[in-house]
């Protein structure tokens, strides 16, 4: 019985020091996601042509569009505005 004693407070130790560790990991690394967000922050290039001219979606994708949308709201839904996701 002493053996089993044993081995039930190796393992609850074990497994609390994996579950420490965890913890530390995951704190430590959105700590280092939140650094190097705040001071190396990804640049955005835009060029001349993508400011001044946005992108045109073609006029079959806008029917297909319309289409799903009409089945799906049964006709009571409206297309108002379609964006290409950046």
């Amino acid at each position: 019985m002493e053996n089993l004693n044993i081995a039930l407070l190796l393992m609850l130790v074990g497994m609390t020091t994996v579950f420490a560790i965890l913890l530390i990991v995951i704190y430590f690394g959105k700590a280092l996601i939140l650094l190097v967000n705040k001071y190396a922050p990804e640049e955005l290039v835009l060029s001349k042509d993508a400011v001044n001219k946005p992108e045109t979606i073609p006029a079959n994708i806008l029917t297909a569009i319309n289409a799903a949308v009409t089945v799906v709201t049964q006709g009571k839904g409206k297309v108002t505005k379609v964006e290409r996701a950046k």
